[in-house]
């Protein structure tokens, strides 16, 4: 487990528990037809942290998997529906989404893939058309 200090988030319903402990290594909005999808939501916050930073406390038992493409596989609570993280190992990251981390001092510094956006954000926050070359994208940045 990563050192630092350690969060506690959950799913929906609380049967899913699980920590991440540490600094991420990003934060910002995904903006992805998947993400709003899956999501349901014009916008989804994320926060991407290396896996081992992140542990089920409790509740491992219901976690059930969906993968649409080898670079996300979704996960989420078998008794509620709560989703609680995405794991995406061609990168070596798990995004722990923002809203499950209740104390959790999210501070986004990016919006990716806004080339698809459905929701308008302007905040000053660089804006990618897809994703940061390091992850496989174009690193092209759009205005707001």
């Amino acid at each position: 487990m990563s050192k630092g200090k350690v969060y506690q988030g959950s799913c929906f319903c609380g049967a899913v528990r699980f920590t991440v402990s540490g600094e991420p290594a990003a934060m910002g909005y995904c903006h992805c037809e998947s993400c709003r999808i899956w999501s349901a939501a014009p916008v989804n916050a994320f926060t991407l942290w290396k896996p081992n930073a992140v542990q089920i406390i409790q509740g491992a038992e219901n976690i059930r998997t969906y993968s649409k493409t080898p670079l996300s596989f979704r996960k989420w609570c078998k008794t509620c529906g709560g989703h609680v993280f995405t794991e995406h190992p061609t990168w070596g990251v798990t995004d722990v989404y923002a809203a499950v981390i209740p104390d959790f001092p999210y501070q986004a510094a990016i919006h990716v893939n806004y080339e698809e956006t459905k929701l308008r954000i302007q905040d000053g926050l660089p804006k990618m058309r897809d994703l940061p070359q390091e992850m496989g994208g174009s690193g092209v940045s759009v205005p707001e």
